[in-house]
């Protein structure tokens, strides 16, 4: 009789995520169905997308709005309960797009971005969740609300009554990412944030052992970008 949790029985990468995620959460004695996987199918077609939906995956994370906006509507027309996720950088004049097509985007970093969202969201009626995305390794090249900044952003959000849910992190490359995640969750902490949208296909188990609510996993489910 075959074992359900032998690596073997993982007969496709979705089913082997799930399970290292159900063994992160069980080392950290928490519940698999408090974390989210957000399936990050940037740059890959719908063809690569629909055996993971009939695999029963129903939350994606793409880059970009354009990307989105060609690949997605016939994709959620046949599976109106799929869920969509912003990951990348937002300009502020794609926000009102984004508010129409996300249902939850990680990558508020500044105050124009969060004014360009109150707006949107205004005009749509839709009150899309929000992560606050936090440039953690103070890195110049990286998008991310500086942590020096982030108390004056979220007083900000609360005055526009913006649905911020938690904050966002992608650690320096090539540098352990525990450290990091420890940080946002103390930040998200600090603030009463309960979500935390941390950790990749490299290192997503450290962050869910460090409290991630979402996990953000491209090439381990995708394989290379298409």
């Amino acid at each position: 009789m075959t074992d359900p949790e032998a690596p073997e029985a993982a007969a496709t990468p979705l089913a082997a995520i799930r399970a290292r995620i159900a063994q992160s959460a069980m080392i950290a004695r928490r519940k698999a169905d408090e974390i989210t996987l957000v399936a990050v199918s940037k740059t890959h077609p719908a063809e690569a997308i629909v055996p993971l939906i009939a695999e029963g995956q129903r939350v994606f994370g793409e880059n970009r709005v354009q990307e989105a906006e060609a690949k997605w509507p016939a994709v959620q027309e046949a599976h109106p309960d799929v869920r969509l996720h912003l990951v990348g950088q937002l300009q502020s004049n794609k926000a009102e797009e984004a508010v129409r097509r996300f249902d939850c985007i990680h990558s508020l970093d500044r105050p124009s971005l969060l004014a360009a969202l109150a707006r949107a969201m205004d005009k749509t009626g839709r009150q899309v969740p929000l992560f606050v995305q936090i440039n953690i390794g103070d890195e110049p090249q990286k998008g991310g609300c500086a942590i020096a900044d982030l108390p004056a952003l979220l007083a900000e959000a609360r005055v526009a009554a913006l649905p911020v849910i938690g904050l966002m992190c992608v650690p320096p490359a090539g540098i352990e990412p525990a450290p990091f995640f420890a940080l946002l969750g103390k930040l998200a902490d600090d603030h009463g944030l309960a979500g935390r949208s941390m950790g990749m296909s490299d290192d997503f188990e450290t962050a869910i052992q460090l409290g991630a609510t979402h996990v953000r996993v491209g090439s381990a489910l995708f394989g290379a970008r298409g």
